[in-house]
């Protein structure tokens, strides 16, 4: 396929010595035909740095041609029955379709359309069967099993495969979309909604890529830690070319290069549309992630043409043909496929007289049936075998399709297409007849699925590869084989014990030594995987650099700026820390990747990602809810959290919501302690649950960097503290005047404001007579669930004894008003207001607003949650229940110099 320079470089009139041309050009083929093209790769590469070294200006181009990367002569050949594949992917083209069609034909009296796509399918399912049938692998007794990341909007089609596979039933098939009666399949690849079919969440676009990425590290680690074996497992990410634009997609593909991750395969289906439209209409969107991603060293395979089209490129002496396909954009080319063989002949070949001639010889519809590489089987077979077999960088293949094949008139290459779910019946006759599917015109009102029957060669094919691969794809493990038993909560007495007199810790120190202690334990120790986001010093864990290592595979290849302290920066080739940088999506993609390895590698692993809180759910919380879905174990702790711990950082810091937003994800159990114990009792707790019962939860905890003495655990309130609440200090008894009781209330604090609720008990006894008693809340999301809990089971269960909400039965024995304080947003607390007592006064104080620099004393006050807006807040509550006079509200508010007029700092 060699072609004239005057046409690729430059014309002729431009070439001082075309002679000279002409003899560097045939040296260079010789070297290729002799020596082959790695030879002339590195001559080339000489040539360009001598040229380099000599000022000669060479600027640097990441792309190639507009052609296949891999030559006719150079193309692995299919083991297969390319005929039996197509006709499985007929039936599996057919029967996802129908499953859409159907969806949306029969509507609920109350009307509405369930949605579905049939357009994405279409253009990949060459490229489905080609990894069904000969690439990847199950999970068997000599292989972990491959690992697949698929389009979210080709559902349909994988659930074809899996009814012909006899894993789904025609039952299944027609609730697609129908889950609620425990029937139907989840509209994308959902683990929560299928547990033991899906993986890997992926339609929320963008988030599979990155989180492939980090799966595939992962990989390489546990086998570096000799923790499972993960050789020959892949990582096959499918992304749609649109999808290429969500920053996520791209955001992390100089780690997969920087870690030689050649486990790693993207296969990015470039049908050149958009949800709405062109992706690069005015430009080449193959040409583009070319760049990119060999910029980023990743080995680049382009498939864009297919095997009609290599008769017509051999005949390119001249690159009149390679010009034209580099000169025509997206645009063009979805045009192309959205008309007929006459428009391409005459706006494609039509360009040059020289290509025009090439295809006199074809009829319009052969010059239509010129294929684009992801519809040629054989050309895929050969791209994923090129693919799975480089060594020493991720592969990326650039596969050239078009949207909605096979769907003519109605869909194919339009911009609609990918909102077609509904088809007449001659659309559906043209779409039977395009794929051979032998259905007569009498049925096609009903559209019946189509499976051929067990014995036939189609059927008997169908599972003999997937026997030959180890068994069924997508398939997911549910539990971990292998056990462990959590060492007992005494193992962690540094945690639970008071602080000796004098001395004082931060939350952040109890987690600390909770891990280290944790990470002593030779059976779960080697489990535990720390993940780091570069503030380790500011957690106090720059300690576990030396004990256990920072992950890397090339080990550390330079000496330490710190080796001669005892802390140094140790990183090693079998290191424990997964360290991301600066980085809060990789470090939460790189603890997906462990908190689901019970599932991905049937190993379990305990991680502990810690960052600073307001960088946690705000900032990743797709991840987090993807997480959920994942049904992922482990441990996200949000450090300096609050809104008033974090003195002098200010706005873009300081956390008022993350238990907010923790809360909105239904299996992530969240907490905010306030003393040592709590946090080692709920951290045991976690592993109870986690390690021990397999149970699919998370947890979120947030620390304070704040030193003040650890009161110890109160035996027996263990239970209390996980389910969020406990009697911390019961209020003095005071002496009243005569024939009356001294005024109580209910003082419910948890983190950092729990101490002002300390402080405020004294106050209110000192300087207003009033008993108050304070309740420690580890977590008002926990009392909220279990109040919701009691609520609707008392609902639907009207003829039986109520069940009474947890923080009821806490306050029962307890008298006069209850004031929650804590330094996240006032709905935090607010949210258990139904469950406390009824006809208690229950008021409320939060940190709403933006956060702001200054010293912690002077943000409380700023956000009203100190210990003076307490006692206030009491008094009023008192005063409102008739037992003070207001006239002490208005003193309180005099005597501790509260600005009445100040501006409300949530708007302030």
């Amino acid at each position: 396929m060699s072609a004239n320079p005057e046409n690729l470089f430059g014309s002729a009139a431009n070439d001082a010595d075309a002679q000279e041309t002409r003899e560097w050009m045939d040296a260079l083929s010789s070297v290729i035909q002799s020596e082959g093209p790695e030879r002339a790769h590195f001559l080339l590469e000489q040539l360009l740095e001598h040229a380099r070294q000599n000022t000669v200006d060479m600027p640097f181009s990441a792309n190639t041609g507009y052609v296949n990367t891999i030559e006719p002569s150079q193309e692995a050949r299919s083991p297969g029955n390319l005929e039996i594949e197509q006709r499985l992917r007929a039936y599996m083209r057919w029967n996802a379709m129908a499953m859409v069609v159907k969806a949306n034909r029969h509507h609920p009296p109350e009307g509405g359309d369930l949605g579905g796509h049939i357009g994405s399918f279409a253009s990949l399912a060459s490229m489905f069967g080609a990894g069904f049938n000969h690439f990847w692998h199950a999970e068997s007794e000599n292989h972990g099993g491959d690992l697949l990341y698929i389009q979210g909007h080709v559902s349909p089609g994988i659930y074809a495969r899996a009814y012909l596979e006899g894993r789904l039933s025609e039952e299944q098939l027609l609730n697609f979309r129908q889950e609620v009666d425990g029937k139907g399949l989840s509209s994308y690849p959902h683990p929560k909604l299928m547990p033991e079919f899906w993986q890997f969440p992926t339609v929320s676009m963008g988030l599979g890529p990155l989180m492939a990425i980090y799966q595939a590290r992962f990989l390489k680690y546990l086998h570096a830690r000799g923790i499972a074996n993960t050789e020959n497992r892949k990582v096959w990410v499918f992304c749609g070319d649109g999808e290429m634009d969500e920053v996520e997609s791209l955001g992390a593909i100089g780690l997969a290069a920087r870690e030689n991750l050649d486990n790693l395969i993207f296969v990015i289906n470039c049908n050149l549309q958009r949800l709405d439209g062109p992706v690069r209409g005015n430009g080449k969107i193959i040409q583009e992630l070319e760049g990119e991603f060999r910029g980023a060293n990743w080995n680049v395979v382009k498939l864009i043409w297919g095997k009609g089209w290599d008769a017509l490129l051999e005949k390119d002496h001249d690159g009149a043909l390679r010009k034209i396909m580099m000169e025509c954009n997206d645009g063009d080319y979805q045009s192309f496929k959205a008309n007929d063989g006459a428009y391409v002949r005459k706006n494609f070949f039509g360009r040059d007289p020289r290509t025009l001639k090439m295809v006199e010889h074809m009829t319009d519809d052969e010059v239509w049936n010129l294929q684009r590489g992801g519809h040629d089987s054989q050309k895929v077979y050969a791209a994923f075998h090129s693919a799975q077999n480089h060594k020493g960088q991720p592969t990326v293949l650039l596969v050239k399709t078009v949207k909605g094949f096979g769907m003519g008139k109605i869909g194919e290459g339009k911009n609609t297409v990918h909102q077609t779910k509904k088809l007449g019946d001659e659309d559906i006759k043209a779409f039977r007849d395009r794929f051979n599917i032998p259905i007569p015109d009498s049925q096609i009102a009903e559209l019946p699925f189509y499976k051929p029957a067990d014995d036939t060669p189609e059927m008997r094919y169908l599972h003999e590869r997937r026997k030959a691969l180890g068994g069924y794809l997508p398939h997911r493990r549910v539990k971990a084989d292998e056990s462990f038993t959590v060492p007992s909560l005494d193992t962690f007495k540094a945690v639970m014990e008071p602080t000796a007199e004098g001395r004082e810790i931060s939350t952040t120190q109890a987690y600390v030594r909770f891990l280290t202690q944790l990470l002593r334990d030779k059976a779960l120790g080697p489990r535990v995987v720390p993940i780091l986001v570069d503030e380790a010093r500011t957690f106090g864990m720059e300690g576990l650099f030396r004990q256990i290592g920072i992950y890397n595979p090339h080990g550390q290849q330079y000496t330490p700026v710190d080796k001669d302290q005892v802390m140094y920066y140790k990183e090693d080739k079998s290191g424990q820390i997964l360290q991301e940088g600066i980085n809060e999506a990789g470090g939460m993609s790189s603890w997906i990747a462990a908190a689901t390895s019970y599932s991905t590698n049937n190993r379990i692993m305990v991680p502990f990602y810690v960052y600073y809180s307001m960088f946690g759910f705000q900032r990743i919380g797709d991840l987090a809810w993807a997480a959920g879905d994942m049904q992922a174990r482990g441990f996200l702790l949000g450090g300096t959290s609050g809104r008033t711990t974090l003195n002098g950082e200010g706005l873009q810091h300081e956390d008022g919501h993350s238990h907010i937003l923790a809360n909105t994800i239904p299996n992530c159990v969240s907490y905010d302690p306030t003393f040592a114990h709590e946090v080692g009792v709920i951290l045991h707790h976690g592993l109870k649950r986690m390690v021990e019962k397999q149970d699919n939860v998370y947890y979120y905890l947030t620390l304070l960097n704040e030193n003040y003495a650890m009161p110890g655990l109160q035996p027996g309130t263990e239970e209390q503290i996980i389910k969020g609440m406990y009697l911390s200090k019961q209020g003095p008894a005071i002496k009243a005047a005569k024939g009356k009781e001294a005024p109580t209330v209910q003082l419910l604090g948890s983190g950092t404001i729990l101490r002002e609720s300390f402080a405020a008990q004294e106050l209110l006894e000192q300087d207003w007579g009033v008993s108050a008693s304070v309740w420690s809340c580890p977590s008002f999301n926990e009392l909220t669930r279990d109040g919701q809990d009691a609520d609707r089971w008392n609902l639907l269960h009207p003829d039986q004894t109520p069940r009474v909400p947890f923080v009821a039965e806490q306050l029962a024995a307890s008298t006069g008003p209850v004031v929650a304080s804590t330094d996240y947003m006032k709905a935090y607390a607010e949210q258990i207001r139904p469950f406390v007592p009824k006809g208690r006064n229950y008021k409320v104080l939060g940190t709403d607003g933006f956060g702001r620099s200054d010293f912690r004393s002077k943000l409380r006050e700023h956000f009203e949650v100190n210990r003076h807006y307490i006692v206030v807040a009491a008094l009023k509550a008192l005063s409102e229940d008739g037992i003070v006079p207001v006239a002490k509200v208005v003193e309180a508010i005099k005597k501790y110099g509260i600005n009445v007029d100040k501006v409300n700092p949530l708007y302030a």
